[in-house]
């Protein structure tokens, strides 16, 4: 019997301190409900297997309602047909790491532009949410004047499409899509909610694609324009590390 009672006391301990921090680890990831700090997706459940973004297919189709220059117009994706699109998703408007990329984008779209890209954000906030954001001066968290579009999501539609939505949370992942002139999917990245992505690798990536479309070539890690590609045969291939083991 005493073995009995000191079971179900060392239970109650356990639970007790085991819901302690629980409770003390929610409150550190919450943040207005938004659950924008690091470990904010840990406690949901994230599924790639409906998504409809597949490498090498078509990018699902979406229209939507956008703030473009300080204009809320309307958008949809065959509008970029004939050029690449960088299509990034964020989780909300007036938080923390979300205005350092937009910025980001933003500041150096013309060296988009000089590759035939575009760059295009997105996250759930309505249009209304964006304008205001826009509006707002940067030294008070705002966006400013930016040269990017900010594309509302408000129905989580496009979202769930590109498999960057967490349902529980009601915002999405970090998730880029790179898409080709045709409308094809090249590349995707998804970072966790705390870290932000980089322009110098987006670019990279998207110079690495065009010069295997027009080249046929395949370009090995970190490559950058200048720097050698492979002929994909057995025989270029091996031209191509015998000239990088003698460097």
């Amino acid at each position: 019997m005493k073995l009995l009672e000191l079971g179900v006391l060392v239970l109650i301990c356990f639970t007790t301190n085991s819901n302690s921090t629980l409770f003390e680890s929610d409150s550190c990831y919450s943040f207005g409900s938004g659950n924008v700090f690091p470990g904010g997706a840990r406690k949901i459940e994230h599924n790639l297997q409906f998504t409809k973004a597949m490498i090498s297919k078509p990018a699902p189709k979406w229209e939507a309602t956008a703030v473009v220059s300080g204009e809320i117009t309307q958008l949809k994706l065959s509008s970029f047909k004939g050029k690449y699109l960088v299509f990034f998703f964020y989780p909300l408007d007036f938080t923390f790491v979300c205005p350092t990329e937009i910025l980001a984008f933003s500041e150096r779209i013309e060296e988009f532009r000089k590759l035939n890209t575009e760059v295009v954000a997105c996250s759930v906030d309505s249009h209304f949410t964006h304008l205001a954001w826009i509006n707002t001066p940067r030294k008070e968290g705002g966006l400013g004047k930016i040269n990017i579009p900010l594309l509302s999501d408000l129905t989580h539609s496009i979202a769930k499409d590109y498999g960057v939505y967490l349902e529980d949370l009601g915002h999405t992942l970090r998730g880029l899509f790179i898409i080709d002139d045709k409308g094809v999917l090249r590349q995707i990245t998804m970072n966790d909610l705390p870290v932000g992505r980089s322009v110098d690798e987006t670019l990279r990536l998207v110079q690495a694609f065009q010069y295997t479309d027009k080249h046929g070539e395949v370009c090995p890690a970190g490559w950058r324009p200048g720097q050698d590609t492979i002929i994909p045969n057995p025989e270029e291939k091996r031209k191509y590390f015998e000239k990088v083991s003698n460097n």
